[in-house]
């Protein structure tokens, strides 16, 4: 196995990390910690956001609806804000879709992962980049209550990057990017993109998930796609839907030399990433496995690696049967079939899916794993799934703790997502040796 990733190019690096994640999770290592030692970060509905909680549960009860179980993966302080803080009025901030205030608070603790001060980058030449989907949170705009005249850009996702780049005086690009369940890996590519193409010196990328509201509960039970037991089963036998889920991740996107100079940790090189279109043909929400096969090939040949090289793979996995099955096709055809030995899981299994931010916790997972040498396992993955023949190639699950070897000093990984709009995006990460002034 041999990598063709030159030695001497100015790769673009991850350099600082944060995290949101169910189970009161705010710090890298509490992350880590949970996903080694196999926590499944489930907990019932929150009952302080004003559901419909017994009309949710009795859903399975009308002809044609899917049963919905108490449970998800929930963010335990989304209502915890220091408004004057960022330097935003308390109106401000109550008129503010809650994934605004989540993705200032990771995306400023990110910067000062890295080493850098927040409060000391007014001017700078730096863009944002972030993955989020609307939530409806909030009234309608269109009716009158104390909260107008703040919702043009409190509404929605939309001010998310916006607030960001705001709070931080960052003036280079700044957008929120949707393209549903593909949206974090997508932020990822632009922001990479970004600094290679030098229209911003460095960049935040991340991505935000907050339900205000439980309307993907409503749309997955209607079309029958959740999981009736509360548990996502990632490629299990078991699996029967999928199970929502909340979280928020935010980076530090760099060249190399730069993080370097200034001293930063580097938790990854970005050597490519990729995202394309199921195209037409299928239902919009079904998913494509020779589009992911392209996907895959694609990102692949850009990263300039042997697809033998890649021992973690981080899954997209959202334990629905048509998902699952497409995308261990397309993963079997294209990294398993090399001479590596491919170890697949999804981060689902713990935290369940995160929708537009369900790609940056996977990254944050794999990155994780490369700094400590070892790939946590997937929850339910002792039973995978028999719609798929496992012996036809190396790729299998990970089931256990188990130590991830470098190739020459160097830890390849990959991590896939992919949106219900057809939008599919992946990413190879090359995790370099941690040196000791290194922080996490």
């Amino acid at each position: 196995m041999t990598s063709t990733a030159g030695p001497d190019r100015d790769h673009t690096v991850i350099s600082g990390m944060a995290v949101e994640a169910p189970g009161g999770i705010d710090t890298l290592g509490s992350y880590w910690s949970a996903l080694v030692n196999s926590r499944e970060l489930i907990s019932p509905f929150p009952r302080d956001r004003d559901w419909r909680i017994e009309e949710l549960l009795s859903l399975g009860n009308i002809e044609g609806w899917g049963q919905v179980s108490d449970a998800g993966g929930f963010l335990e302080r989304i209502a915890d804000f220091d408004p004057s803080f960022f330097g935003i009025s308390q109106r401000e901030a109550l008129g503010s879709d809650p994934q605004q205030r989540v993705g200032l608070r990771v995306a400023w603790r990110a910067l000062e992962n890295a080493g850098v001060n927040p409060g000391t980058l007014d001017g700078a030449d730096a863009g944002c980049y972030i993955g989020a989907s609307p939530m409806e949170y909030g009234p309608r705009l269109s009716q009158v209550n104390e909260h107008s005249g703040f919702r043009t850009v409190g509404a929605g996702q939309l001010g998310v990057a916006g607030r960001i780049s705001h709070a931080l005086g960052l003036t280079g690009p700044s957008m929120c990017v949707d393209s549903a369940c593909a949206s974090s890996l997508t932020a990822l590519h632009l922001a990479v993109s970004a600094v290679r193409n030098g229209e911003c010196e460095w960049a935040v990328a991340g991505a935000v998930c907050v339900m205000s509201s439980p309307m993907a509960f409503y749309e997955f039970a209607k079309n029958g796609a959740l999981a009736p037991d509360g548990h996502c089963r990632a490629y299990s036998d078991d699996a029967a839907g999928t199970l929502w889920g909340e979280g928020a991740v935010a980076l530090l996107i760099e060249p190399e030399s730069r993080a370097r100079r200034l001293g930063h940790p580097i938790y990854g090189r970005v050597l490519a990433s990729y995202t394309n279109h199921n195209g037409k043909g299928r239902p919009i929400l079904v998913p494509r496995a020779d589009a992911q096969e392209k996907l895959v090939r694609r990102t692949v040949q850009l990263a300039g690696i042997d697809p033998a090289c890649i021992g973690m793979i981080e899954g997209h996995g959202t334990a629905t049967r048509a998902g699952d099955v497409a995308e261990l096709t397309a993963l079997q055809n294209t990294y398993g079939t090399a001479s590596g030995d491919p170890v697949l899981g999804s981060v689902k299994s713990n935290v369940g899916h995160a929708q537009a931010a369900a790609g940056m916790l996977g990254l944050a997972k794999l990155l994780l794993a490369g700094r400590h040498g070892e790939i946590p396992p997937t929850l339910y993955a002792d039973n995978p799934t028999t719609r798929v023949d496992w012996n036809r190639s190396s790729l299998r699950l990970a089931t256990t703790v188990e130590p991830w070897k470098p190739t020459d000093g160097v830890r390849y990984g990959a991590v896939s997502s992919f949106g219900a709009g057809g939008a599919n995006a992946h990413a190879v990460i090359a995790i370099p040796p941690h040196e000791e002034n290194d922080h996490f």
